[in-house]
């Protein structure tokens, strides 16, 4: 780990899997590290005429060149963040605020649905879109609705694009889905690179400068919960979610992969994730799973609860339930 600050509290959170430094991730680096060398006068010249910090080439080049997350330091990490801010502000036009919030202790995320009282109304979508800043026109929605007819679970059968006047509409159940944030999520297994990993507190998350865009995870979710933007998302400057988080809301370049974070920008400083508070039925439930006494626990307790596709060993943590 190199100098220059603290280290990052996530360092070894990252799992077992190929690392996406060696060999041949230190040899691109320190290719690219060495033509960067070449054009240090350029890039300095270029820097110190910006009223407002470093030129754009030159914070492209920094995300080039920047470590996998885990492995930052503290100060790489501000670094990164301080970045992340200025390609808003030279990009769009925003001024917004990215943070790296970092996993509490003794917390496991998990929720549950209740099927009983969902109402189809995706209040939980359009919530969704604008706090993660999703871009518009419903490609890179995090939740899918599905509507379902009778008493069916064939999942195949489902409509996701149903658009009636009015919801719910008779003889139709509506059953929502987003990431799963499995204990064992096959989209970790399935990239190459390590740029998706699962942190302590159950969320599984993407560190979008390290994602490659190859989409092997796509297709190893079995859930559907994963999304390539094939663009940089279009969002309207006055409808954007100004306060952000690196491995959640934070604007995302095109050709990675997106997918639900649990608001983990807001989730981790106690609030609710953005779909629970627009849920005009109150269908969702959210908590700390490690919480005795928290409403998640009580509903596991209490509640005939099931899972999607348990038999592929996914354990995902993510419940249904009804009534």
């Amino acid at each position: 780990m190199e100098s220059g600050g603290a280290a990052n509290s996530y360092a070894g959170h990252l799992p077992m899997s190929p690392d996406p430094l060696s060999p041949h991730g230190h040899r691109r680096r320190t290719l690219l590290r060495g033509l960067a060398a070449v054009a240090g006068a350029a890039s300095a010249t270029a820097a110190a005429v910006e009223t407002e910090g470093p030129s754009s080439w030159a914070d492209a080049l920094d995300r080039l060149l920047q470590q996998h997350f885990v492995r930052m330091s503290a100060s790489e990490v501000q670094q990164a963040l301080r970045r992340i801010e200025r390609e808003a502000l030279r990009q769009h036009r925003i001024h917004l605020q990215c943070d790296a919030t970092q996993p509490l202790d003794q917390v496991r995320f998990a929720q549950a649905l209740n099927l009983a009282v969902c109402k189809g109304s995706r209040r939980c979508v359009e919530a969704c879109v604008r706090e993660n800043n999703c871009g518009r026109g419903g490609a890179l929605e995090n939740i899918r609705v599905l509507s379902l007819m009778g008493m069916t679970t064939e999942l195949e059968q489902a409509n996701p694009y149903f658009n009636p006047p009015l919801v719910p509409e008779p003889g139709q159940r509506y059953l929502p889905i987003s990431c799963q944030q499995c204990d064992h999520p096959p989209c970790v297994q399935a990239c190459p690179v390590t740029a998706t990993w699962k942190e302590p507190d159950g969320i599984v998350v993407i560190d979008y400068d390290w994602c490659i865009g190859c989409r092997y995870c796509s297709v190893a979710c079995p859930y559907g919960a994963r999304h390539f933007n094939w663009s940089q998302p279009h969002i309207p400057a006055d409808d954007y979610q100004p306060i952000t988080d690196y491995l959640g809301n934070r604007p995302r370049i095109g050709g990675v992969m997106e997918k639900c974070t649990f608001c983990l920008q807001r989730t981790r400083k106690g609030l609710l994730p953005a779909c629970l508070e627009a849920c005009p039925t109150g269908a969702r439930i959210f908590g700390n799973l490690l919480d005795p006494s928290s409403e998640i626990r009580y509903v596991l307790e209490h509640k005939s609860v099931f899972r999607l596709k348990e038999e592929l060993g996914t354990s995902p943590g993510f419940w249904y339930f009804t009534g």
